[in-house]
């Protein structure tokens, strides 16, 4: 029965955490999400960098649970980013640390700037 219920979270966090990880880029896009999204990313910096101080620049705790899950499910090996662990679970590549970590943190901050804009700079069709 454990085994099953870890089982059931991995899918679960795996599919949650892809699925932020994709919001969080393009959430900015479609005005019906544009509030939510500003503020799922607020919350992911936070985790990566107030938290962070503790656990380290650029901690999730979403990854941290995750992880938590894969290695009592025997995972070993892993890398420290969910992005770099993404990649190589769809491709089989494991991308250098310093290329994942810097796109990641360039394409965030993009997001941000979009979401910044579109939240304060857009005016709204009424």
């Amino acid at each position: 029965m454990e085994t099953f219920f870890l089982q059931l979270l991995n899918y679960l966090f795996f599919a949650f955490h892809t699925a932020l990880i994709l919001f969080n880029l393009l959430g900015w896009l479609f005005p019906k999400t544009k509030k939510l999204h500003l503020i799922s990313l607020l919350i992911t910096l936070f985790s990566w960098g107030i938290m962070g101080i503790w656990k380290g620049f650029g901690y999730c705790f979403l990854t941290d649970w995750h992880f938590q899950v894969l290695r009592k499910l025997g995972e070993r090996d892993m890398p420290n980013s969910y992005i770099s662990f993404l990649t190589e679970k769809f491709t089989g590549w494991l991308p250098d640390t310093a290329l994942v970590d810097t796109l990641t943190l360039v394409l965030t901050l993009l997001a941000l700037l979009c979401a910044i804009w579109v939240n304060f700079f857009v005016k709204k069709h009424e």
